[in-house]
């Protein structure tokens, strides 16, 4: 939707729509109807998600509900909420599906779907082979700016049978489908004072003009399980800047195919650039540090162009990994980048 096309009238409409939309989230989040709540598209492919109620009350069934209400209610079972300090370990007030929607079961919501046949693997970030465990952790230590579950720990137990229940694909995705639709990369830097302004029109009616979200009176919150109606997007309870959603790249991807709230990715309401330069507004907001961020990616050569913290290759500006254009950075990386040695294989 182009900038300066919502009217007054418009404008309201959009608030009275995020508004219910975020009633809709919340009666998720109580056990009311969920999906059918967002738009027809999603609805429809959330409500055919795997349903771990449908499982017997045996004890893998228990592990994979403990595991989905992990996703949903993080902030009240294992963070900043629970009633056990013990117990806190994620260290903001977000959920796990403010980032894989509906509870991780919506197509290009960052579905969690793959998760366990994809592990393990190499993660380019922390140059080294890692599990699942490994992976939720990283998501802890980041996203939710907190600390590592114990691999022994019911929880962690709980998240990799929630995964391994989740293991097919989410009914109505493609086959390979990426975790959001890729987008052509722009080839001007991104504004961030365009953004401001696709923030204003778009976004601050539910995540509010300081972008630091809707949250809940503590009684609401106890019914709820949850401390935000609606997630701050930026300011302490906020992700750190180690997680993969402070890269404007992954979160351009994610805004376009999901935002406003019950977007149908097929018909997205944002524009390419739009999306992008949000994107951007968002980011260069306060958060806080990830203090390791400086050891990711060990292999420069793997770091993504988009990640603008040293140390950096190249003749590029952090402003240029920051905002881009990235083309020229991807060109360069391609042009420089060592060929392997002759007769290496991809096992030495």
């Amino acid at each position: 939707m182009a900038i300066g096309s919502l009217t007054p009238e418009n404008r309201h409409r959009r608030r009275r729509v995020c508004a219910l939309l975020a009633s809709a989230a919340l009666a998720c989040a109580a056990g009311g109807p969920p999906a059918r709540a967002q738009s027809a598209g999603a609805g429809a492919v959330a409500a055919a998600a795997p349903d771990p109620d449908a499982l017997p009350d045996d004890a893998f069934g228990r592990a994979v509900r403990y595991g989905r209400d992990l996703i949903v209610h993080t902030s009240a079972l294992i963070g900043p909420d629970a009633p056990d300090p013990a117990q806190r370990y994620a260290g903001n007030g977000l959920e796990c599906e403010n980032c894989h929607l509906a509870a991780g079961t919506k197509p290009f919501g960052q579905p969690l779907a793959r998760a366990w046949a994809a592990f393990p693997t190499f993660i380019a970030r922390d140059g080294a082979v890692r599990t699942l465990a490994d992976r939720i952790n990283g998501c802890l230590e980041r996203s939710m700016n907190g600390r590592p579950l114990a691999e022994t720990s019911a929880e962690m137990a709980a998240m990799l049978a929630y995964l391994r229940f989740l293991n097919q694909r989410p009914p109505g995705e493609p086959a390979n489908a990426p975790p959001t639709p890729p987008l052509a990369l722009p080839e001007r830097p991104l504004d961030p004072a365009h953004g401001a302004q696709v923030f204003a029109q778009q976004c601050a009616a539910c995540h509010g003009q300081d972008g630091l979200g809707q949250r809940l009176d503590a009684r609401t919150a106890a019914v709820q399980r949850r401390r935000y109606a609606v997630p701050p997007l930026w300011g302490p309870d906020s992700f750190n800047d180690g997680a993969g959603m402070a890269r404007p790249i992954t979160a351009a991807r994610f805004i376009r195919a999901n935002m406003p709230f019950g977007t149908d990715p097929a018909h997205p309401a944002l524009g390419v650039v739009d999306a992008f330069d949000v994107a951007a507004f968002v980011e260069a907001q306060p958060r806080p540090h990830f203090p390791r961020r400086v050891q990711d990616y060990p292999d420069l050569w793997l770091k993504p162009v988009d990640a603008a913290f040293p140390p950096l290759l190249g003749p590029f500006s952090a402003q240029q990994h920051r905002l881009g254009p990235w083309p020229q950075i991807q060109q360069w990386l391609e042009t420089n980048r060592p060929k392997p040695a002759a007769g290496a294989t991809g096992s030495e």
